[in-house]
């Protein structure tokens, strides 16, 4: 047996373009899961392998109607797949746009991800403490500038004090969106679209636009109910209770680091003095300190 194996692979000829070809096919694999990992698709995904072995199996068997019908519902299964896995091609072809501008070869700045989980998790433990509701979107690769130019354009500071004060009832924005891109908020009072699954209909609003931003984006939005002051996170369109102020630090910082978000992140300084595209200029400051500009 070990001699037939080792004539097998002997007779093989294995070359570096052979080597190359399995290397890219399985990083394309790998890739593709990777993508599909934690949402519905990957689910539709295992049914469609399933699919595909009762047809080998109907093949393999001389089962001449059962495999009719298998290679009839193919084809409109490859039209039904474009619909199933928007969200995923959406975000694949996102992906790809991204490294061909190569902005996601620049490093995460230093010390910018522990202050916007800081900063974020001190606002919505004191919104939740208040009974205050509150629905905050954290951009990672996917931009946001198309959800932002839906809301106020703000171009300010991130601080815990400046989001628990656009989350005041009965004020102008609360009921909708605050994007955050990095250390700057970039809008407030923004519209987010609704999931596609019916299974977010028992959601309040706040939590089913946070799924729904979360299904077609790689951003992470934090989330106060209203009713109960409890905090969640959603994440590729899942959402997660989180119990308290300290562990949703620590679930922030992971996401972020995890989905290394800040590609163009290092710019923002830069682009706070320009201006961002389809924005309003950034905003004055009145005092030279910090702690003056946040009382």
């Amino acid at each position: 047996m070990i001699d037939q194996v080792r004539e097998f692979l002997g007779s093989l000829e294995i070359g570096l373009p052979t080597v190359v070809d399995i290397a890219l096919t399985a990083l394309l694999i790998y890739s593709f899961f990777l993508l599909i990992r934690g949402t519905r698709a990957l689910r539709l995904v295992f049914g469609l392998i399933i699919l595909y072995l009762f047809y080998v199996a109907a093949q393999f068997l001389g089962l001449q109607l059962l495999s009719q019908i298998l290679q009839t519902g193919a084809v409109i299964g490859l039209l039904a797949i474009v619909v199933i896995f928007q969200p995923e091609l959406r975000r694949a072809l996102d992906r790809i746009g991204r490294m061909g501008t190569l902005r996601w070869l620049a490093p995460t700045p230093a010390g910018v991800i522990e202050r916007v989980a800081s900063e974020v998790a001190k606002a919505a433990g004191a919104l939740g403490a208040a009974g205050h509701g509150a629905l905050v979107v954290i951009e990672r690769r996917t931009p946001l500038g198309d959800i932002a130019e839906t809301g106020v354009p703000l171009n300010a500071d991130l601080t815990a004090e400046l989001l628990t004060t656009i989350f005041v009832p009965k004020s102008e924005l609360h009921d909708r969106a605050v994007v955050v891109r990095g250390e700057i908020i970039l809008a407030a009072g923004a519209l987010l679209p609704m999931p596609e699954t019916m299974a977010a209909g028992r959601r309040g609003t706040r939590h089913r636009a946070a799924q729904g931003i979360t299904e077609q984006t790689d951003a992470i939005a934090v989330v106060v109910s209203e009713e109960t002051g409890a905090i969640s996170v959603a994440e590729r369109g899942r959402i997660e209770r989180i119990p308290d102020v300290e562990r949703l630090v620590t679930r922030l910082e992971e996401l972020l680091h995890e989905g290394a978000p800040m590609s163009a992140w290092g710019s923002l300084r830069l682009e706070r003095l320009q201006g961002p595209t389809g924005l309003r200029p950034p905003l004055r400051r009145r005092g030279a300190e910090p702690q003056a500009q946040r009382r």
